[in-house]
């Protein structure tokens, strides 16, 4: 509770959303924030029932509406819906495979994320922006072929462990969580970590956090679900421009 006395109450502050409905809403709150590589990118969501949401191939990530939303098997087949399959998709159906807990999963190549990925470095949290949704971050280098080949998916899924931040060195970047709040706030401190960190090295800085290592630990320990407002602010803005984004 804040110190107000003020508890957030998130079912004030949106319409009651689909899981369809949220994942439309992530793929475009993320296109403004640099999450908009053409039309790369994938997000599934694991339904427990051998199937995954999926957004579909050919279809910009600010375009897309939830009834275009597909729904996959674990080997990628089309189960529900009118749109192909993402070709590079076996990235996330090893992920669920082999970590069935992970409820959401998100990949695209957002600028600065990318380049320290292809840099093959993990750049230090230097602000508290930077930390926000929590996570273990790792590199992952093993880039053995293009994911839509399942062998260099499992190998890349092998790699990452327990990871919940990875960036996919000569690739791009992994962001997963429980929710799609998580992700997205996630997904947002992930690009905000690498784009403050590549403009204090281009200005000379050492690169040495003010943070206290102690917040940082704190931080990194966070599910992502918690900082309520700032997904339900950033849908808004998505309702304000397309009111008729809910319709079906």
């Amino acid at each position: 509770m804040s110190s107000s006395g003020f508890q957030p109450n998130p079912d004030r502050l949106l319409p009651e959303l689909t899981l369809k409905q949220q994942m439309v809403l992530l793929a475009r709150t993320l296109w403004r924030e640099g999450y908009n590589d053409h039309l790369a990118g994938h997000i599934t969501v694991n339904l427990h029932d051998g199937t995954l949401l999926c957004n579909p191939w050919m279809l910009l990530w600010n375009e897309i509406r939830p009834e275009h939303i597909i729904r996959i098997d674990m080997d990628g087949n089309l189960v529900e819906g009118d749109w192909p399959v993402p070709p590079g998709i076996p990235l996330h159906l090893e992920l669920h495979k082999a970590r069935p807990g992970v409820e959401v999963a998100l990949h695209n190549h957002p600028l600065y994320g990318t380049v320290w990925a292809d840099m093959g470095e993990i750049p230090p949290a230097l602000d508290q922006s930077s930390v926000l949704g929590g996570g273990e971050i790792t590199l992952v280098r093993e880039y053995g072929g293009s994911v839509d080949d399942p062998g260099s998916a499992a190998a890349a899924i092998s790699a990452m462990g327990n990871a919940d931040l990875v960036l996919l060195a000569g690739h791009g970047v992994f962001v997963l969580g429980n929710s799609i709040r998580a992700v997205h706030q996630r997904a947002v401190a992930l690009e905000q970590r690498c784009q403050r960190a590549w403009h204090v090295r281009a200005a000379g800085g050492n690169g040495e956090s003010a943070l206290p290592s102690w917040y940082v630990e704190r931080m990194k320990a966070s599910d992502g679900d918690k900082f309520i407002g700032f997904w339900e602010a950033m849908v808004r803005q998505e309702l304000r421009d397309d009111p008729s984004l809910l319709e079906s």
